[in-house]
């Protein structure tokens, strides 16, 4: 083992971490132990993640046909079989060699008319589990039967994607701005999106909205609709469900060229357990890419646990890694499930101690494996991005591995949405504490960087309520016409504009999401199943409401695109922390600023205070740019838009003086100021 014999940088500009550098340096020659012995063999990380071309269906110009090849260490026999040969189970018996791969050669000659692409096919495979018909690990492409509902797998060789002129890279686009996004539930019909519509009717929608990513979800192939993607049974293979791979491709190309990062929401914490679609008990063991018994199983989840200390097991997610970035040119990826990844407790506790990152409960093997798959993105295309779904807060997790950490990118702010819906089911209005929201959004380390967020998906499904059903319930369906009279919709209207300005302005160095909430789609997520007529009238989303001049969501999508234009003309992300000028409990108003930008939220229910004074980071004319109080935006427009306050001296309560202004300070409001000495307001204002 190779020992750390300097202190990691991790160590050094931390020194809460000091009682636990012993842990940190084990886990970081782990760490360098196996990407020395990864290095060792193949020569490169990028070179060692090449499972998916070399398992499955490869063609060898030398030999004049097809390989097919699958690991099953743990079967006792293994044969294919398909529509090539009339479904024969047991007719193309396939060789084991002293790894467990097992493979099979189809000589062009033989089966050049009925091996063709479209072929459908299965493994039949002998182990301790019996006889079973199963869907290779690395199979391209699985369709379900519509009459059986069955899945098979399909041979896939169509001619290559034609890639070129895709060049995209999206470091430059600077600090994301990501809409999550659904491809199945992105049409307002009822039924399932295709790519194809997606790439022809919701990217438009993304680029005119002013964000810079869309994160697609429920990419890889699962047989559960309703799982939203999270139940993965073919890592290798895109939802059929929604089209073609081509037509994913089509849909990663056309985004690159609207200037639009694609990042998949990848899930390497767990898998399906279904034997019939999936990759558990393939070789007819408990112990094929999982840990044996009890061990290998995710209880809250109902799904299996990958083994990530096996070697096999990390070279296939490695490799699982790779493909999607070299094969459809995702930019990145957004991990699920990291907690539950990186402790043998999948994060059921509470973590009220330093310890608990770095007792018996961490998942060590996990650790390294996220590691390696960070190192791999990076080294692969250096400017795609990670991002950690971690709620406990580990140590390290965006920290690069050369100074002692995981080296993720990102981390997601999962406190915010957290915060927002105890705020509002909980804590009366007039109760909200200014100081724990303060807190609550910058409350991070500054060299970890955080996507920002009031809700994702999470918040949307079916059980729980958006921000915008919390706010309002049932009084949208009746009160969101504009010539409509309600205290209900006023107010939820006002507080879900403030809070994703608050979000997005204090929370992070990106910000995220999730599609249709920005206009404040009504209802839940509901997929279709029993319970529900298997519906699809809540897996959908409805654009036209947006749309509907007569409605009141319009306002909402139209403060979110101005919104977004003023955080990305002004940089308000890359700005790093605001700087707190006013923290005022009694009036429930706080003020920080971000360059030459000005913030006062005013989150009383009621209380608009005439002349209220503030101080100001730097003397100069202040102008409104934007406020949620805005008639454009279903405001009331309580004060002038086209209003100036020059700044004078004046003490503060520790007697220094500082430039200071007045305004008016309306209730349920926030608004955004430009510092400008004279120079023109920007084109943010629309005006």
């Amino acid at each position: 083992m190779e020992k750390t014999t300097r202190r990691l940088p991790i160590v050094e500009r931390d020194e809460w971490l000091l009682p636990a550098e012993q842990e940190l340096n084990n886990r970081h020659e782990r760490y360098m132990d196996k990407m020395n012995a990864i290095v060792q063999a193949a020569g490169s990380l990028v070179d060692y993640a090449n499972g998916y071309r070399y398992f499955g269906w490869q063609r060898d110009e030398t030999l004049d046909g097809w390989w097919l090849r699958e690991w099953l260490p743990g079967a006792h026999d293994v044969y294919v079989f398909g529509d090539f040969n009339n479904w024969q189970r047991t007719e193309i018996r396939m060789q084991r060699d002293r790894h467990g791969v097992w493979s099979a050669f189809f000589p062009t000659a033989m089966y050049r008319d009925r091996l063709v692409h479209g072929s459908l096919y299965k493994l039949h495979v002998h182990g301790d589990n019996g006889w079973l018909d199963r869907i290779p690990a690395y199979a391209t492409r699985v369709v379900q039967d519509e009459a059986t509902k069955n899945y098979t797998a399909q041979f896939w060789a169509p001619e290559p994607f034609d890639w070129r002129g895709d060049a995209f890279d999206i470091s430059k686009n600077g600090n994301l701005l990501i809409y999550e996004a659904h491809v199945g539930m992105a049409q307002e019909k009822e039924g399932v999106g295709t790519y194809r519509e997606f790439t022809e009717k919701i990217l438009p929608i993304i680029k005119k909205d002013g964000y810079n990513a869309v994160q697609l979800m429920a990419i890889a192939e699962h047989p559960y609709y309703g799982s939203f993607g999270y139940h993965v049974s073919s890592f290798f293979a895109p939802a059929s469900r929604c089209g073609t791979p081509e037509e994913l491709k089509e849909l990663v190309r056309r985004a690159h060229e609207l200037g639009l990062g694609v990042i998949m929401d990848i899930v390497h914490a767990h898998y399906v357990k279904n034997l019939n679609e999936g990759i558990n008990e393939l070789d007819g063991t408990d112990h094929h890419y999982s840990l044996p018994g009890k061990a290998g199983y995710q209880p809250y989840w109902d799904s299996m646990l990958f083994d990530y200390g096996k070697d096999e097991v990390q070279h296939f997610l490695l490799s699982n890694v790779k493909y999607w970035l070299d094969e459809f040119h995702f930019d990145g990826y957004r991990f699920d499930g990291v907690t539950s990844m990186i402790y043998h407790h999948h994060g059921y506790i509470d973590f009220d101690c330093r310890e608990r990152f770095f007792d018996a409960g961490v998942n060590g093997d996990a650790l390294t494996y996220l590691t390696l798959a960070n190192r791999l993105v990076h080294d692969f295309r250096a400017g795609d991005v990670t991002i950690a779904e971690d709620v406990s807060g580990m140590p390290g997790m965006c920290i690069p591995d050369t100074d002692g950490g995981i080296g993720f990118d990102y981390r997601l702010g999962m406190a915010i949405p957290d915060f927002w819906i105890k705020q509002l089911k909980e804590v009366p209005d007039e109760e909200w504490n200014i100081w724990e929201m303060w807190n609550v959004m910058t409350d991070r380390l500054p060299e970890v960087k955080t996507v920002a967020y009031a809700e994702s998906h999470d918040q949307a499904l079916v059980g729980d309520k958006t921000l915008a059903f919390r706010l309002m319930d049932k009084d949208m369906y009746f009160n969101m016409d504009r010539a409509s009279q309600s205290v209900v919709i006023d107010r939820g209207m006002a507080l879900h504009k403030m809070i994703r300005l608050m979000t997005i302005s204090t929370g992070g160095q990106a910000y995220l999401n999730f599609m249709g909430n920005e206009f404040g789609h009504p209802e839940w997520i509901d997929f279709p199943r029993e319970g529900n007529g298997w519906s699809y009238a809540h897996a959908r989303r409805q654009w036209s409401l947006a749309g509907n001049g007569f409605l009141r969501y319009a306002w909402l999508g139209d403060f979110d695109k101005a919104m977004i234009k003023l955080v990305k003309r002004y940089k308000v992300l890359a700005a790093g922390y605001a700087w707190n000028l006013v923290m005022d409990e009694c009036n429930k108003t706080m003020a920080f600023a971000h360059g030459d930008l000005l913030f006062v939220f005013n989150w009383h229910p009621s209380a608009s205070i005439p002349d209220y004074e503030l101080p100001v980071q730097a003397p100069g004319k202040y102008v409104p740019l934007l406020s949620t109080d805005e008639r454009r935006f279903g405001g009331q427009e309580r004060q002038a838009m086209d209003g100036e306050h020059f700044s004078f001296p004046a003490q503060d309560g520790d007697n220094t003086e500082r430039p200071h202004i007045r305004i008016y300070n309306t209730s349920r409001t926030a608004t955004v100021y430009l510092r400008t000495d004279g120079r023109q307001p920007s084109a943010v204002t629309g005006k």
